[in-house]
């Protein structure tokens, strides 16, 4: 019966399951639980933070930099697109504050503020992030940014993210705390995680998500029960809402791996390392994500709950059942528990109670007096809508995908 459900399940899903890749893994031991396009290239938009904030952290553990250490906001940071802090040129943020802010807002200008402090440019740093890659054996990343924003060679894979996850939590377990924080405060803003898993799904415990036009909603999720951690990526999904929501699913069917039930009829799958790569150019999901018949344009922040088509009898709602426990009776994700944002601050001391300084209040991603509608038109005759999020993505152009070209192992220059 089991199979029967999966089978249908496939069958009828066989249109979305091409526009996404699933993965979930043991953290400790890397064995794969489940895997779906997981070797195929992706475009990571902001969850190639994460690498940033790898590559941060190891030149933390280096002695290159500090936590306390002050970096200095450059006009190549203010001229990044928006999702960002909106800081002037000039203005000081700790390594600290500014993981912290990465990790949260998903700030674009903060990631480029970490690159220029760690390597002294972008160009630097993703030769560092691209070193980093090889020597964790992800084989299937390029990067050419900090931030994720749309770049034709900024790609990876669901295998690839895993392996980065897993490292992370290995090697700085330290520093956990920068990828399950629930939100930071500054002033009168307050920014909530966009990983509403926090707080939803039991044990929940990280990572990050990032959104743009070409590769659909991303998230790089883990989660700790029982004192077992497992790690689950989900690339392409239709909607934040969509991919939380597999993405618990997902991890549900880790844990449930482990409780006996029909897990010993399922061959072994190897571990995350043993992910094949499929040799194939990224899919450019741009045209169903914000194309011209979504009533408005999908942002990394929307608030929708559902696509209309994701009942429990449509194909999406069978495909779900079939990842979830049939012993898990009660909802997967709870009402929001996330608990108090915490405290980030420009500068090197937190301010006093009360207290805010002009450097130290961020700008707005919007622009506080907008033009009148027809004034704007004219301006822009051609502008079409940006999504609140991640920038969309430009079309990449169709192109060939080869093996990367060999890396040295010699770290690059700091």
């Amino acid at each position: 019966m089991w199979a029967g459900i999966l089978c249908s399940a496939t069958a009828l899903v066989a249109n979305r399951a091409a526009a996404e890749a699933l993965l979930v893994i043991d953290a400790e031991s890397g064995r794969v639980l489940f895997a779906q396009n997981a070797g195929n290239p992706w475009y990571p938009a902001s969850v190639t933070k994460l690498m940033t904030t790898y590559v941060t952290l190891h030149a933390v553990k280096e002695g290159r930099l500090t936590l306390d250490q002050p970096l200095t906001v450059s006009a190549n940071a203010v001229a990044q697109a928006p999702v960002k802090m909106g800081f002037r040129a000039g203005t000081q943020v700790t390594v600290d504050n500014a993981l912290k802010m990465l990790m949260v807002k998903s700030a674009n200008d903060i990631a480029v503020v970490l690159a220029e402090g760690v390597a002294g440019s972008i160009e630097n740093f993703a030769d560092q992030m691209n070193w980093h890659a090889r020597r964790l054996g992800m084989v299937q990343s390029s990067f050419v940014n900090p931030n994720g924003l749309p770049a034709d060679d900024q790609i990876t894979s669901a295998r690839d993210l895993a392996i980065l996850a897993r490292a992370l939590i290995r090697e700085f377990p330290e520093y956990d705390y920068y990828w399950h924080l629930p939100g930071i405060r500054m002033g009168k803003m307050v920014q909530r995680n966009y990983n509403t898993l926090l707080g939803r799904y039991p044990g929940a415990d990280g990572m990050k998500t990032g959104f743009i036009c070409a590769s659909g909603f991303n998230l790089v999720a883990s989660a700790t029960r029982d004192g077992r951690r497992l790690i689950a990526v989900v690339l392409g999904a239709p909607s934040s809402a969509v991919r939380a929501l597999k993405a618990a699913q997902l991890l549900e069917r880790g844990f449930s791996s482990s409780t006996g039930g029909l897990s010993w009829l399922m061959p072994p799958l190897g571990t995350v390392e043993t992910v094949q790569p499929v040799n194939v150019a990224p899919p450019n999901l741009r045209d169903e994500m914000c194309g011209a018949h979504r009533k408005r344009p999908a942002t990394e922040d929307e608030d929708e709950i559902l696509p209309a088509n994701t009942g429990p009898e449509s194909p999406y709602g069978i495909f779900l059942s079939s990842l979830s426990s049939p012993k898990t009776k009660a909802a997967l994700l709870q009402d929001s528990n996330m608990g108090e944002p915490v405290l980030v601050y420009t500068g090197t001391k937190p301010p006093a109670p009360g207290a805010a300084s002009e450097e130290s209040k961020p700008k707005s991603d919007k622009k506080k007096t907008a033009k009148p509608a027809a004034a704007k038109q004219a301006a822009t005759p051609n502008a079409v809508p940006t999504p609140s999020g991640d920038s969309p993505a430009p079309k990449p152009k169709p192109k060939k995908k080869t093996a990367p070209k060999p890396i040295s192992l010699e770290p690059p220059a700091s």
